[in-house]
């Protein structure tokens, strides 16, 4: 982690790579030229995704999920072959992660969306609770948390209803991990916010 070495997609035109897993031997990353393969970190192949911007990937439950512009969402079972699947949103999608035994899928105007497989999707936006765009989810000592734009932070016990948790910033978040006991998010300006249940910040 300290020292780096710089490595090309093997692609032209590549602007940016949102994100990336490695699971099953395979690192998986992604972004606005598509989905990219290695085994190794050094050598990538270009897949077949079908679709444009990609904004995140996660893995659970024998599945790759990928995510992103206009309601995308594809699946895979080995990081190779994508099936495109129907999200039920015409909204970006900024976010995915697999948690709980759940899928949950984030983005604009506070989409909130949930699945068992990857493969059928249930919507849980509710713009009663917040409207802002949503970036990151995690879970942890039986709450789920997700962060956002403008400070936003909302936590569920079942992944189904959501509460709007007060920050104390009006800074966007954009991350947010459980780990020893503690909620960690991460935002612009350098934000960092911890919490030991979700709630207070």
């Amino acid at each position: 982690g300290t020292t780096w070495t710089s490595h090309t997609s093997g692609t032209p035109n590549v602007p940016q790579l949102w994100d990336v897993t490695y699971v099953n031997d395979i690192f998986v990353t992604l972004g606005s030229g598509g989905i990219f393969t290695s085994p190794d970190g050094t050598t990538w192949t270009t897949q077949n995704s079908g679709t444009g911007h990609l904004y995140g990937v996660t893995y659970g439950n024998g599945t790759f999920v990928t995510a992103g512009q206009h309601g995308t969402i594809l699946t895979s079972s080995d990081g190779t072959t994508w099936t495109s699947r129907t999200s039920g949103t015409n909204t970006n999608i900024y976010g995915v992660n697999y948690v709980n035994s759940t899928f949950v899928a984030l983005g604009r105007s506070g989409t909130i969306l949930t699945s068992s497989d990857g493969t059928t999707w249930t919507d849980r936006t509710n713009t009663n609770v917040t409207s802002n765009h949503l970036k990151g989810v995690t879970y942890g000592n039986g709450t789920f948390v997700i962060v956002g734009e403008s400070g936003t932070i909302l936590t569920s016990s079942d992944g189904t209803t959501w509460d709007n948790r007060t920050s104390g910033t009006s800074n966007n978040l954009a991350e947010v991990a459980y780990a020893n006991g503690t909620y960690i998010t991460v935002g612009s300006s350098g934000t960092i916010l911890t919490s030991t249940d979700g709630t207070t910040w």
